[in-house]
């Protein structure tokens, strides 16, 4: 397996408040992305700490033959972990108090992948057939769409489209929605939060990644499509090939 991930602040943020991690442990492939929230520091701090307490466990759990029930429970505690971390780091530091983040994060084996999500960073997979969205978010506008207020296209331009319904950190508890994928050998899981979402097609991320020459410098063309449609949130995206 291959994996590459960017980050960038973005042509309007003045501060990058996403995070992202990539590794291997036990033989799973793995990868995190977050997307904090909560002023000037908040933000930053509880993306990172997200990805450190979620990696963490995923080092502790992760080892070889374990099957998808033990990989589902590591995932789960992961995302429990991360959420404990980012209130502890609230209480000792009260101007942190309001901060939270997404998270979205997946563990790879041969054939299968479990991917986690809480708020509105995606997971997608991209295949020579076409691209589709793994996971489902949790926003208002999705919730509209759901109901049949709006439609998915208008919910990409909504006035409400940055508003999410679940997070790390707000609440004591944190309920993530787990997914099981199959996936073979030349396909790829993309990782990203909404600031490329919001700036660039799921047409544009299929071209990039299956029809482009250079698998190895899509990340960096995705990211400058963002850039091109002005960026106005920090781009964070993570690919990772079967």
């Amino acid at each position: 397996m291959k994996a590459w991930g960017i980050t960038d602040t973005g042509l309007v943020r003045e501060e990058n408040q996403d995070s992202f991690a990539i590794g291997c442990d036990g033989g799973w492939q793995w990868a995190v992305v977050c997307d904090g929230m909560g002023g000037t520091s908040g933000g930053h701090v509880a993306s990172m700490t997200a990805v450190s307490a979620f990696v963490g466990q995923l080092h502790e759990l992760l080892h070889e033959g374990m099957g998808v029930k033990e990989t589902r429970h590591a995932m789960f505690r992961g995302v429990t972990m991360a959420n404990l971390a980012i209130r502890q780091a609230a209480i000792v530091d009260p101007a942190l108090e309001k901060m939270g983040t997404t998270l979205v994060g997946v563990v790879c084996g041969e054939d299968k992948v479990l991917c986690c999500n809480v708020g509105d960073s995606r997971a997608y997979h991209i295949t020579p057939g076409g691209i589709r969205q793994i996971t489902r978010d949790h926003s208002v506008v999705q919730n509209m769409v759901d109901s049949g207020q709006i439609t998915a296209a208008e919910a990409k331009h909504h006035p409400s489209r940055n508003l999410i319904t679940r997070a790390l950190g707000p609440d004591a508890k944190v309920r993530a929605d787990i997914f099981e994928e199959p996936w073979q050998k030349g396909e790829y899981i993309l990782l990203c939060t909404d600031g490329l979402v919001n700036t660039v097609s799921e047409q544009e991320m299929l071209f990039e990644v299956i029809h482009s020459e250079d698998v190895e410098g899509c990340l960096e063309r995705l990211l400058q499509i963002a850039k091109d449609n002005g960026a106005p949130d920090n781009v964070t995206v993570v690919l990772l090939q079967n």
